[in-house]
């Protein structure tokens, strides 16, 4: 009984941020001393425990929103733009561009995506993934993949182009000469 009587106890000093607490009738309840003790030594709460976000001024959502990279692709001569994700690789990848754009040579695979070397590996973080037209991943840690069709195997995303108008064209069928590089 007397944990019956712990628990209503403290159930009792959750709420009173809820609506004014009525004391406990000595009848209705068997107590214990070292009870009585617990809750004439605690003071009676008025927290509430709910905690209020602060609003975002318009101009912290709008910089939030402005937080995703960019990134330029140029295929043949073509030029697309994406839009990066927020990882590792990417990272990497983004501090490669800011010395020099990074210019790769893919090949066509399986008639629905190009694939080609980055030159150094970068962390990968892979997850099985369906890649679809337009997705940039990156494939064993060095390799560039860059969908027209679709495909699921273990990738790490890199970013995925904004706009596949002429996308599918833009790579062809054979070897294509791709250059990254950070949106002005």
């Amino acid at each position: 009984m007397s944990f019956l009587f712990f628990v209503l106890l403290s159930i009792s000093l959750l709420l009173p941020g809820c609506g004014k607490q009525e004391p406990v009738q000595s009848d209705t309840l068997e107590t214990s001393a070292s009870s009585e003790s617990i809750s004439a030594a605690e003071p009676e709460s008025t927290h509430s425990f709910e905690t209020e976000k602060p609003e975002q001024t318009e101009s912290e959502s709008s910089e939030e929103e402005n937080s995703e990279m960019m990134m330029n692709v140029n295929v043949n001569g073509q030029n697309f733009t994406a839009t990066l994700e927020n990882n590792r690789a990417v990272d990497v990848l983004v501090q490669m561009m800011e010395k020099s754009p990074v210019t790769l040579q893919l090949s066509d695979y399986a008639g629905f995506e190009k694939v080609g070397p980055l030159g150094q590996s970068l962390p990968a973080s892979n997850s099985q993934t369906t890649a679809h037209a337009g997705d940039i991943v990156l494939y064993q840690g060095n390799q560039i993949v860059m969908f027209y069709g679709s495909n699921s195997w273990n990738y790490t995303r890199l970013g995925h182009i904004d706009d596949l108008t002429g996308w599918e064209e833009a790579l062809g069928s054979g070897d294509v000469t791709v250059v990254l590089s950070m949106e002005d």
